[in-house]
């Protein structure tokens, strides 16, 4: 019988490419979600019957244990680019992790895989700071555990191209004078990963003993400034929107005062928070942690990049369709 694999924060943007990707290599997959009246699609990702949608809430232990009934291995994806309410950084972040590896400690399970993110340390930003300490709670409780940093993930349903793409699109109405934002003056260093990479990395992390007690940075083929990225976005999106400095001292402030206002708006997410700021002073690139180890030392080698798959979904912010030819000034 094939393992059986369960997924912690499965139906969020990489949650889903990393079910997909088990259930191609014929993994059984179990979900663990708070709702999972809302995980239906997830099934069609597998064979009749190889994927489960069971209800699980990391602040309940007893529906952790359930989860884990016969569980083999444990994938942890549960994380929050911003806060609302009790989706909070040290909930989900630091608390989560710590769980789960104690639920899983407890059952015998060895093979536990938890994405962190690249940038994660002890100072800085508070998204930063939680995701160093949430890997330390997950090794403490289960030393075994392969540690997954990515940078920028990237993709159809992504949170970073598919923000400053809409931005592009209705720069008049953002409240930066209708323009993107070169926050710290767009120095700052991505290394963009594919989703679907990410997920190959998840399965082979697994499925390699020698990656159990190891700390992976995962990027991209390429790096490029924060600058660079929004030049990338409005060529994609075929949007002349004005690339405005924005510096640190007034992108912080600015920063928060947008995430308070949008507390207000439950259902939206802020456009910046100062936390986000805070972690733009630092770049994110492969190399930060010299003890680390890369996606080529996973087995993961055939790397995607932006310009390979972001126009695939950028093309919905042009100002004409998908197939139509970009059109020139009369």
């Amino acid at each position: 019988m094939s393992d059986l694999v369960v997924v912690f924060g499965g139906a969020g943007f990489i949650g889903k490419q990393v079910v997909r990707a088990l259930a191609k290599r014929g993994k059984r997959v179990r979900v663990a979600m708070r709702r999972p009246h809302l995980g239906h699609e997830l099934r069609l990702m597998g064979d009749v019957g190889q994927i489960q949608i069971v209800q699980a809430n990391v602040r309940f232990p007893e529906s952790m244990a359930a989860a884990l009934e016969g569980a083999d291995a444990v994938v942890n994806l549960v994380a929050v680019l911003h806060e609302s309410g009790k989706q909070n950084f040290e909930t989900l972040h630091v608390e989560a992790p710590r769980a789960i590896a104690e639920a899983a400690a407890k059952r015998g399970i060895k093979r536990i895989v938890h994405v962190s993110a690249l940038g994660a340390a002890a100072k800085g930003a508070r998204y930063a700071r939680t995701k160093y300490r949430g890997e330390r709670a997950m090794l403490e409780a289960a030393s075994s555990a392969t540690i997954l940093r990515p940078s920028i993930v990237f993709g159809p349903e992504d949170h970073f191209f598919n923000r400053f793409g809409a931005m592009a699109q209705t720069a008049a109405a953002i409240p930066i004078f209708g323009a993107l934002p070169l926050i710290g003056g767009g120095k700052t260093k991505f290394q963009p990963v594919y989703v679907g990479d990410v997920a190959d990395a998840v399965v082979a992390a697994l499925d390699n003993p020698q990656a159990q007690g190891r700390v992976y940075e995962l990027g991209g083929p390429h790096i490029y400034s924060f600058k660079e990225l929004m030049q990338f976005i409005r060529r994609e999106t075929d949007r002349n929107a004005p690339l405005a400095h924005l510096p640190f001292v007034l992108a912080h402030p600015l920063g928060l005062v947008l995430e308070w206002v949008f507390k207000l708006v439950p259902f939206a997410a802020p456009p910046l928070t100062g936390d986000q700021v805070t972690m733009l002073h630092n770049d994110n690139i492969v190399g930060a942690d010299p003890a680390a180890l890369t996606l080529q030392d996973l087995g993961v080698t055939q790397l995607e990049s932006i310009e390979s798959i972001a126009p695939t979904y950028l093309w919905r912010f042009r100002p004409y369709g998908q197939f139509q030819t970009r059109q020139s000034p009369a």
